[in-house]
């Protein structure tokens, strides 16, 4: 189980970018991250990530601390960020070099044949597309077999088809292990695509607004009522959370200040 549990993060400047956040997310669960500009989405990635430390709070996996870079967690950034100086396969295979030759050439063509890429594997980065770019990344990823995943809206610089067909190559990668994965997205429909639990971040300082468990069946049809009225129901906490108000005590009764559909 990850979790976080009553986590802080103040800036040298005094920025209060997080306060008090408690989460637990169980082993094999998808829970997306949403919330307003400054709510610290991204502060908590990499504060799981191991790539800072919190000021205040505890982050753990399975009772053990994250301090630093995790071998069982990965990381998918905004950004490819593939080396230009290996091919398709030797970018996937990077982080199993250890493996031996074979096993790591299996595992490669295993994972880049589940994102669509089986036939790219000698190509080189600058040869391929924006998605086709992401999709390695995200072979990257899970090429490791990580106990964790983090996605800090990996799909966000994409057109929409492309989007959607990267959800199912995640959800084919992610059947075959079940990773615990966190989404970071700005979409409404990414996360009711791809999650069990929609977490909404209020912000300055960012902390957990609300919650949203989705019980839909996969695959999810963005046209089906059940899907939309997920939306709905995450939207109108987005609103909330935004909505400025004098006390907590309010929370709920507040009026949404803005309308986001």
């Amino acid at each position: 189980m990850l979790r976080l549990d009553r986590i802080g993060k103040t800036y040298a400047d005094g920025t209060a970018a997080l306060d008090d956040v408690t989460l637990e997310v169980r082993a094999g669960e998808i829970v997306a991250i949403v919330g307003g500009s400054g709510c610290g989405k991204t502060t908590l990635l990499r504060l799981l990530a191991g790539l800072d430390r919190a000021s205040r709070g505890t982050v753990s996996l399975d009772g053990d601390p994250v301090r630093e870079p995790h071998p069982g967690i990965g990381i998918v950034f905004q950004e490819p960020r593939l080396l230009p100086w290996y091919d398709v396969a030797g970018n996937v295979g990077f982080g199993i070099a250890h493996l031996p030759p074979a096993l790591r050439r299996e595992k490669v063509l295993h994972a880049l044949d589940l994102v669509g890429l089986a036939d790219q594997a000698k190509r080189w980065p600058r040869e391929l597309s924006g998605g086709q770019q992401q999709r390695v990344s995200i072979a990257r990823a899970f090429v490791t077999d990580p106990r964790v995943l983090l996605l800090d809206e990996p799909f966000s610089a994409l057109d929409a088809l492309t989007r959607s067909s990267l959800h199912g190559h995640l959800y084919r990668l992610w059947q075959e292990s079940r990773p615990t994965v966190l989404l970071v997205t700005h979409e409404v429909s990414e996360a009711v695509a791809l999650a069990d639990r929609v977490v909404v971040m209020r912000p300055k300082p960012g902390r957990i607004d609300d919650e949203v468990t989705l019980e839909l069946a996969r695959p999810r049809r963005a046209a089906s009522p059940g899907f939309e009225a997920a939306q709905r129901r995450i939207m109108t906490a987005l609103d909330r959370s935004l909505a400025p108000r004098e006390n907590e005590a309010e929370r709920g009764r507040a009026e949404p200040a803005t309308a986001w559909w």
